[in-house]
């Protein structure tokens, strides 16, 4: 497998839980992302795999449908024969979030690398991860990916994956393209059904982090943000009123009034799914984030936890806070690829899976 735009490897982990389950192994040919302590992060997790800390432009740099650059021969040389590209390229300009650059935004195009790395490489499976208003991009990216990989020879299909309903214990909406070579697709194998919401049963929060509660442990990955003492007042109130979200009067003046911002300085609750984990999680200001019992945010343990990374998976090469939390907040919950992965193997689609290069 190559995995673009792979953060800590999410995709990865999702990847290969879904090929071990089978039987099969994952060789990571090539893990690529911008950020160095992402791919630390990467690495420590999958020490086997071919990392590379650098932008995934300057790798696949060729227009697409074009004949290919000098450095993606290369990189077609290097990684051989390729059974699925996985990649959740940056979102920031697609976020509901971000109103200033939302559907116009340079980062946008980096959706196309996906489609150009898969002209160049020659996947069997080519599955692409974004948040659902990607499908709103100024540029059409998501339309002009989807033909550049018809053209290419691929059968594709896409939609909004819930990932509640896939086991992953938070309210994450995601847009996944998914693309199959065209000989790979049996005509009784609905494509589309890959990416059909799941039937796991809804998992709350107690079931992800409730054992986390009292934990005594001196790792920073288990001690959350010092709040200031404005936002421990508030969480403090919440507690005291058993309320779960803060009334304006008790708000910053910018948080009051008409908005839809309500989920700002607002505390968690044990019985439902956590809302959209983010690299916000360590303040009260930047989303849901109180812990439902105690005065505190959450702390990257029970972040990492929320998006469904095992407690073995190592989050602790980061240097700073600032680093983890980035890291755990853009990562993709490793479910959405082993369930869907999963189904194509099923589906038999690898057929054969490629065998490593002598």
């Amino acid at each position: 497998m190559v995995d673009l735009f792979a953060g800590c490897g999410g995709l990865t982990l999702g990847t290969a839980e879904a090929a071990n389950a089978s039987g099969f192994a994952v060789d990571v040919r090539l893990a690529v992302d911008f950020e160095d302590a992402a791919i630390r992060a990467y690495k420590a997790n999958f020490p086997s795999a071919k990392t590379q800390v650098a932008a995934v432009e300057t790798i696949f740099d060729g227009d697409l449908g074009g004949e290919p650059t000098a450095n993606e021969l290369s990189a077609a040389r290097s990684v051989g024969s390729l059974d699925i590209l996985v990649g959740g390229p940056p979102c920031q300009g697609h976020s509901s979030l971000n109103n200033h650059t939302r559907r116009d935004d340079p980062k946008n195009r980096f959706y196309l690398r996906m489609a150009r790395a898969a002209e160049v490489l020659r996947p069997k499976v080519v599955l692409i991860e974004n948040v659902p208003a990607v499908v709103h991009d100024s540029e059409g990216v998501v339309d002009r990916a989807s033909k550049a990989l018809t053209s290419a020879g691929y059968t594709v299909t896409n939609s909004i994956v819930e990932l509640v309903r896939l086991g992953v214990p938070q309210k994450r909406r995601r847009h996944v393209l998914l693309g199959v070579r065209n000989e790979l697709v049996d005509e009784d194998f609905d494509l589309a059904s890959v990416l059909d919401a799941g039937t796991e049963k809804s998992r709350d929060l107690r079931w992800a982090i409730g054992d986390l509660e009292k934990k005594a442990s001196t790792s920073w990955v288990d001690t959350p943000s010092r709040p200031s003492a404005e936002n421990l007042a508030r969480m403090q109130w919440l507690i005291e009123n058993d309320e779960h979200d803060l009334p304006n009067r008790l708000r910053p003046l910018c948080h009051q009034g008409e908005h839809s911002y309500v989920s700002m300085y607002g505390r968690l609750k044990w019985k439902e799914p956590a809302q959209t984990i983010t690299s916000g999680f360590g303040s009260l200001g930047q989303g849901r984030f109180m812990h439902p019992s105690l005065c505190r945010t959450l702390t990257p343990h029970e972040a990492a936890r929320i998006q469904g990374f095992p407690d073995y998976f190592a989050f602790d090469s980061a240097v700073t806070r600032t680093q983890l939390a980035v890291i755990i907040g853009n990562a993709v919950p490793p479910a959405l690829a082993s369930t869907l992965v999963a189904r194509l193997i099923a589906g038999d689609v690898f057929g054969n899976p490629a065998a490593p290069k002598p």
